[in-house]
């Protein structure tokens, strides 16, 4: 019998809604593998999960959607992992704030010795957000210019060092001049203090009028309708999250013919779900680790236990970097 420590909630509501519960795990059955999680990563859909604005499968349940540890033990199929391997995983099905659970192998990908488990943790989620931002969604070049939202965060981080180390010119918002020192650090080529400047107009004057070729947002309100404003002809604004408002609507007429402009809502999870080798999407965006162009940032460590504060201060934004759960 393995007994697993998880953190679940009850009922849906605020960070005070954690509970510290023991569960049962049953053998891992075909295809299955036992993992002991060294560290998780909090992440913007847990608090979507835990409010219920995301709907967890049943309550109570465990939150969390990313994390890193060692196999302990293999069901009957698994070729791929043996008891010992180092592993992570982002992704389906919910529940990483735990010591051990039981995963799919399929959903498993081989960690490189070079990472540790709480990098892996801090950076599979938006690492592999990133990944499907530059494979999937606009392949950037040398010489375009890109506005980074949040520049600051865990997600702006990564993209701006993926994106400048490919030569793109990377301008990014941020709330506070200590941001905006991380943004550049991370890559940006100039930050806009959206707080006290528009950023609109602060983007126009930057490109001497031309606009940007992408715009990378997860804020939703009217920023993602604001930034349409940003972009050059044949431009794309991305939207990653509504972490503030709902997205406004936004009408076709607006997008063409004379702007040629492109909107776009893309799933890390329908990327991770669709990958026909996600090891070696995986690899590529370890590779970008392990060559120094993506350096994830690890803002603040918590208790396992202690979930409940990770969650408090995400919600208030203040935090720089990722936010990693040990046991």
């Amino acid at each position: 019998m393995t007994i697993a420590r998880q953190m679940r909630i009850h009922a849906y509501g605020g960070p005070e809604m954690f509970r510290a519960d023991q569960v049962e795990l049953p053998e891992p059955q075909a295809g299955e593998v036992l993992v002991r999680q060294h560290a998780a990563g909090v992440n913007f859909i847990d608090v979507y999960h835990r409010k219920g604005v995301f709907p967890l499968p049943a309550l109570p349940g465990p939150v969390g959607v990313e994390a890193a540890g060692e196999v302990l033990a293999c069901g009957s199929g698994v070729t791929a992992f043996a008891p010992g391997d180092r592993v992570a995983y982002a992704g389906p099905p919910i529940g990483s704030y735990a010591d051990m659970r039981i995963m799919k192998a399929a959903a498993l990908v081989r960690l490189p010795d070079a990472i540790g488990y709480e990098e892996a943790a801090a950076i599979m989620l938006k690492g592999m957000t990133v990944h499907m931002l530059m494979t999937r969604v606009r392949k950037l070049s040398a010489g375009d210019t890109i506005l980074v939202h949040s520049a600051a965060g865990g997600l702006g981080q990564l993209l701006g060092q993926w994106a400048s180390a490919l030569g793109v010119r990377v301008i990014g918002t941020v709330g506070s001049p200590d941001k905006a020192e991380i943004a550049r650090q991370s890559g940006c080529a100039e930050t806009i203090l959206y707080k006290e400047t528009d950023f609109v107009a602060a983007v126009d004057e930057l490109t001497g009028g031309e606009g940007v070729d992408a715009v990378y947002e997860g804020l939703g309100g009217d920023i993602l309708t604001r930034s349409l404003g940003c972009l050059k002809p044949f431009g794309h604004a991305i939207n990653l999250g509504q972490v503030g408002k709902p997205l406004d609507s936004v009408a076709l007429a607006d997008l063409g013919p004379q702007r040629s402009l492109t909107v776009s809502v893309p799933g890390v999870f329908a990327h991770l779900r669709t990958c026909k080798d996600l090891q070696g999407a995986a690899d590529e965006m370890f590779a970008q680790v392990l060559s120094g162009n993506m350096r994830p940032r690890i803002g603040e460590r918590f208790a396992l236990s202690n979930v409940a504060a990770a969650h408090a201060k995400l919600e208030a934004g203040r935090t720089a970097g990722a936010i990693v759960l040990v046991p």
